[in-house]
């Protein structure tokens, strides 16, 4: 806790924002009473957690803490169009599903802040698959209680504990079923990222790139949206916040990482949605099918997130947009 608040106020500081002693003091004052409260009477997800709301508005404290974090002159938003058409969609009783890469603890706070100008709706309604370790640490509980989750254990951490291994299982029976449910009811915003988790950098080059999908969680995504009474729609989205709150360099098995922190420039993109059918036409079999659609995603996720990157890292602004990627900034229009 000491290491996170001396983490969080050098960020904060370093944003060069007026007045940013007393936003340091304010976030983490409530942070810290709120992973107390935490220890004290643990709160407990269910499969599918809605935001807590009220009395404390655990969502509001999650963006108020991050957006301190956030360069806005150096972030910038792919195709925002798409986000009307998505909106317009899901206002119509239509399923949107997110397919992602996986930066940080933060992403879908960041998600949300960089729509939340001109997508207000978008930012609070996504739901958001979760693994359980953002609903296990005591750090990070009370952000994880202001998102609408559904609860899965990842794939990475499945065989952490080997007496555990059914009952993660047996919760992911229910978390989909719970998924299921809610997207037969319609006008559902899913985030999923299929990699099953957190980016990190090549351990040679230390660049970082979205990690490699895993088609077996793309096509169960993909066929709980086709067999749902509504009709769905599938995107590609890419996410650039790595330098924020980046994660530890290898996957830890134990919980209680270390937060390394920073003011940077963030980055979100979303591409036309990918029709199932177009891409696996001359596909042979459901397993040819079935990899070559997550491909498809995934190449665009990969495309847009370059692009991102010429633009934060490489310094190019707008000027990065691409025939197939316009970026621009939102909450500045």
């Amino acid at each position: 806790m000491e290491e996170l608040y001396w983490n969080y106020k050098n960020a904060v500081l370093s944003s060069g924002v007026s007045r940013a002693d007393e936003i340091v003091l304010s976030n983490m004052a409530v942070a810290f009473d709120r992973m107390l409260l935490d220890v004290e009477d643990p709160f407990t997800f269910s499969p599918y957690h809605k935001a807590v709301r009220e009395p404390f508005d655990y969502y509001m404290f999650g963006q108020t803490y991050i957006c301190p974090l956030v360069d806005f002159k150096n972030s910038f938003v792919g195709n925002a169009s798409v986000f009307c058409e998505m909106e317009n969609k899901l206002r119509q009783g239509h399923n949107v599903v997110l397919i992602s890469n996986h930066q940080t603890e933060a992403d879908p706070a960041i998600i949300s802040l960089l729509l939340e100008a001109k997508h207000p709706y978008v930012a609070e309604t996504i739901k958001c698959v979760a693994g359980d370790r953002v609903i296990t640490d005591n750090l990070c509980k009370p952000f994880s209680m202001g998102r609408n989750l559904i609860c899965v254990y990842s794939k990475k951490h499945m065989y952490d504990d080997p007496e555990l291994v059914e009952m993660k299982r047996r919760a992911n029976t229910r978390s989909l079923k719970e998924m299921a449910t809610l997207l037969r009811s319609g006008s559902q915003l899913v985030w999923i990222a299929p990699s099953g988790g957190r980016d990190r950098p090549d351990p040679f080059t230390g660049e970082c790139h979205p990690a490699p999908f895993d088609s077996s969680s793309v096509d169960n995504m993909r066929r709980l949206v086709e067999h749902s009474d509504a009709p769905g729609h599938i995107y590609p989205l890419a996410l650039l916040c790595f330098d924020i709150m980046p994660p530890p360099p290898q996957v830890e098995k134990e919980i209680g990482e270390r937060r390394v922190i920073s003011f940077h420039g963030t980055g979100l993109s979303v591409a036309p949605e990918i029709s199932y059918s177009d891409v696996v036409a001359n596909c042979s079999n459901p397993n040819e099918a079935k990899e070559a659609y997550s491909q498809a995603l995934y190449e665009s996720v990969k495309e847009q997130y370059d692009i991102l990157k010429h633009a934060i890292h490489g310094g190019r602004g707008v000027e990065a947009s691409t025939p197939t990627v316009s970026l621009s900034q939102p909450w500045r229009t």
